[in-house]
């Protein structure tokens, strides 16, 4: 909590207090769809941080000479730009796991953390807090989609990136893994124990 608090607000925020997807319940669907492997989630996080950040700093300076009437029309032009350019990247130099996240990283266009970060803030401060805030929101999205996905895939395959952490004596001894975490039911599962931890420390469990 030391730490924390000796982050700007705008960063540590998001990462307890309110994030994005334990308080706000935004990003849901790519928390669920993407989360059976960390490696997949931990691409999908950075692309999100990406996204956020840079939409926040951009639409913050054209925030002055912005009409109101096509506010929204420039938003998603803006991110729908910074999304292009993270899956030509991807396609790029990370093709088989491009292929993976398949139509996610598109969906990053309509995901409400990066709309919502540039009308609730990005469109009111200047560029430098809208950095912080798109970062900071990333990061909150990041530690959600890390914690479930590293979850998923030790209960799911007894594996981590890839790598087996369950040791072939517990096999031996009967152990199996839990195939109702590869399903979206178990990232159900442990997105709603996620979220009840996070607001039972809180003290608002029944949110």
């Amino acid at each position: 909590m030391g730490l924390l608090k000796s982050l700007p607000k705008e960063i540590s925020d998001p990462l307890v207090e309110n994030n994005p997807i334990a308080t706000q319940v935004l990003g849901i669907c790519s928390a669920l769809a993407v989360t059976v492997m960390l490696k997949q989630a931990i691409v999908m996080s950075l692309a999100v941080i990406f996204v956020t950040a840079g939409s926040n700093v951009i639409l913050s300076f054209m925030r002055k000479g912005l009409p109101s009437r096509i506010r929204i029309i420039v938003e998603m032009c803006v991110i729908a730009s910074l999304v292009i350019l993270v899956d030509q990247v991807l396609r790029a130099y990370l093709f088989e796991l491009s292929k993976q996240l398949s139509v996610f990283v598109g969906l990053i266009i309509t995901n409400c953390i990066v709309l919502g970060r540039a009308e609730a803030y990005a469109l009111g401060n200047p560029p430098l807090p809208s950095l912080l805030d798109g970062i900071g929101n990333g990061l909150g999205y990041t530690l959600v989609l890390c914690i479930v996905a590293a979850l998923r895939e030790i209960l799911g395959s007894g594996k981590l990136l890839g790598m087996e952490v369950i040791p072939q004596a517990a096999y031996a001894m009967g152990y199996e893994n839990m195939g109702l975490m590869v399903l979206p039911p178990g990232a159900f599962i442990l997105l709603g124990l996620y979220i009840w931890a996070v607001n039972s420390l809180r003290g608002k469990p029944g949110e």
